[in-house]
């Protein structure tokens, strides 16, 4: 059976309607999944297994039978860890029905279906009694339930039903509790992902400068997390401000309450300076005695000895309304607040006891500027780029004339400020022009370029079409290439001698293996000694349905690789003509230089502005495989990681096809080693 989908085609502009497989949304959640990511954090799993092991083992010598309830079973991993370890029996609860499915098949083949029943159902909708889905409650609870906020995946109400209905008082918890630390830090560049800091241009009238508005500089963004790989943070980006601190802690042992609450701790700065950023991390003590700890603390934090890579659970990064100075022994407050998913901090001046309590409770982050909804972290970076700024700027005094007429296309995007500033006589474009008293200098056109018509234009031609290009709806980096379309939607208005910036792209890419990243799409086959093979079938018939066809966007500045190719410009697209009717294809292969698995290929855009002046969404530097950060790159694994085979010779090189549909704006790709 087939479905009709609507989406809008991020490249082209288009409004499609796309015949899918009615198993699509399915097939998309198993392949984007993170269990293979999961079953390969093997300091995850070896910690739960000793403490399921312990708790098992606590409930034996109490001369009772082990009953183990695991929510969120997954794969059936714990359960199977729990009947391994001599649990009289399991009731594993899984939601998601092929995940269910999949659980069911995988306790068979290692042999516990007299041991485990898999319930797929949501664990508040589960029955105990003689004729419910449980016979009784049960004296062992096993979850994991927990994203890089902790919370965020509703582990606390989760808890709370499972205390209340499913669970003896006094029950075993595997994970037994969990803590969350906080640091405070000064960052620039963090701090640069939730303000828009000032630009300076420098005219022929003297010193502009760019500011954003008073309600902007003074909102205090979204709540929503910054989740990250703290670990690829290298120490020179941020200033140390205080010790790191226990903020709160959980125990899953007892009654939990997820109703929303305020906790408060007195931190002494070890170092003057602006508290900007609140970094966070959480540990879980798997037994009662805290011998068992899996930690996501960074690597300042602990020895790298005991460092392992995982993608689910990484380090948070919250923003604090407002920049507060500090001063190193002069004691402050930091409050952190939380409701049954997300948490947010807010640092006071240490005052009176009296008014502090009644100051406690902070409200939730709510954007007042829109910029937040409009923006995402990276894009506030990329904007607060100083170098990147300083490229365009170049590019349109080179291009600018007292009589341009210029037109802008890119969402949310500083060019017609800095194209008026720079001498431009007319601006066409949206904007916060009001903190910069530009309203009367540019004209704000809402109408997408194939609906412009010459009265928004005042009867005027374009001089100069510009764009970064950026534009929100992008994912993949080819995916800016609705600026090609948008060209040739206004040919019509265009001048016969119109400058386009930029005047041309290109497809770029470059072999790589990744330190840790394949481990996201590569089969597990056996984990703690249990056959999960079912789970990689399961993954694999996912990818093959279409996804492993296509390129997956990462930021890699957060996923370090090692080149084994020079970068190889694929495809190329020239602005200053109307996007072709044919298709534009490329053959060819890739030599390998360097020796290293090659796990798949990375694919950017550059953007040539003008004359000798390109900007790069990929690679920044090939000498330490520097990335751009403020952009996501493209990943195309080989179906060698997928399919976890054993390449016997290092392939010296390595072909490809690539074809660009101008007609859906879509790029196949195919490699072969």
């Amino acid at each position: 059976m087939k479905t009709f989908c609507g989406r809008a085609n991020p490249t082209t502009g288009a409004m499609e309607w796309l015949e899918q497989d009615e198993n699509y949304d399915y097939h998309q959640e198993i392949a984007r999944s993170r269990y293979a990511d999961m079953l390969h954090d093997k300091d995850r799993n070896m910690k739960y297994y000793q403490g399921i092991r312990a708790a098992v083992s606590r409930v034996k010598e109490r001369g009772e039978k082990a009953i183990v309830l695991d929510i969120g079973t997954g794969t059936g991993l714990l359960s199977m860890m729990a009947a391994s370890a001599g649990a009289d029996f399991c009731y594993a609860i899984e939601v998601f029905k092929p995940m269910a499915n999949a659980a069911v098949k995988i306790v068979e083949k290692n042999g516990f279906r007299d041991k485990i029943k898999v319930i797929n159902k949501h664990s508040t909708e589960v029955t105990v009694g003689p004729d419910g889905d449980m016979q009784c409650r049960a004296n062992i609870l096993v979850t994991e339930l927990f994203d890089t906020e902790l919370i965020g995946e509703g582990a606390l109400p989760t808890y709370e039903h499972a205390h209340k209905y499913l669970v003896q008082e006094g029950c075993e918890a595997v994970p037994h509790r969990a803590t969350v630390y906080v640091q405070l830090v000064e960052s620039k560049r963090m701090w640069s992902w939730s303000k828009l800091f000032p630009v300076h241009v420098e005219a022929e009238d003297g010193e502009k400068i760019i500011v954003s508005p008073s309600e902007m500089e003074n909102c205090p963004g979204v709540p929503s997390v910054c989740d990250i790989q703290l670990n690829q943070m290298p120490l020179s980006d941020f200033t140390i401000l205080s010790d790191v601190v226990t903020m709160f802690s959980v125990d899953f042992s007892k009654p939990v309450r997820s109703a929303s609450t305020c906790y408060s701790v007195q931190l002494e700065p070890v170092k003057s300076g602006k508290a900007q950023i609140v970094l966070s991390w959480w540990d879980m003590d798997m037994d009662p005695s805290g011998m068992i700890n899996c930690t996501m603390a960074p690597y300042w934090v602990k020895s790298t000895s005991a460092f392992q890579w995982r993608d689910h659970w990484m380090q948070c990064v919250y923003f604090l309304p407002n920049e507060e100075p500090v001063l190193q022994g002069e004691k402050v407050y930091l409050t952190a607040c939380r409701d049954e998913y997300s948490v947010w901090y807010k640092l006071q001046k240490a005052r009176g006891e009296e008014e502090n309590k009644a100051d406690v409770r902070v409200e939730s982050p709510v954007c007042r500027c829109q910029a937040h909804l409009l923006w995402n972290r990276p894009r506030f970076g990329e904007l607060n780029d100083q170098n990147r700024t300083r490229q365009y700027i170049e590019s349109l005094m080179k291009v600018l004339k007292t009589d341009s007429v210029c037109l802008c296309i890119s969402d949310g995007s500083l060019l017609p400020v800095l194209a008026h500033y720079l001498g431009a006589k007319q601006v066409e474009y949206y904007f916060f022009f009001k903190a910069n008293r530009l309203e009367d200098k540019i004209k704000i056109i809402e109408a997408r370029p194939e609906l412009l018509t010459s009265s928004h234009l005042d009867d005027k031609k374009i001089s100069v079409l510009v764009g970064e290009p950026f534009f929100t709806t992008s994912l993949l980096p080819w995916h800016n290439l609705y600026f090609w379309y948008a060209r040739t939607a206004v040919t019509s208005h265009l001048s016969s001698d119109v400058t386009v910036l930029p005047q041309s792209a290109s497809l770029h890419m470059m072999i790589v293996e990744f330190q840790d990243l394949w481990r996201i799409r590569s089969p597990c086959g056996t984990c703690e000694g249990f056959d999960v093979q079912t789970m990689d079938d399961m993954i694999k018939n996912s990818l093959n349905f279409r996804e492993s066809k296509e390129a997956e966007p990462h930021p890699l500045w957060e996923y370090p690789c090692k080149s084994l190719s020079d970068p190889q410009e694929v495809l190329t697209f020239d602005f200053r003509k109307t996007v072709p009717q044919h298709c534009l294809s490329t053959e060819g292969s890739v030599n390998l230089l360097r020796t290293g698995k090659s796990h798949g290929a990375v694919l950017w855009m550059e953007y040539h502005l003008a004359a000798d002046i390109s900007v790069s969404t990929g690679l920044m530097q090939i000498s330490n495989e520097k990335w751009n950060p403020h952009c996501k790159q493209a990943v195309y694994f080989f179906s060698s990681v997928i399919e976890s085979e054993t390449v016997s010779d290092l392939p010296s090189a390595v072909t490809y096809a690539i074809d660009f549909d101008t007609k859906t704006g879509e790029i196949a790709m195919d490699f072969k080693l």
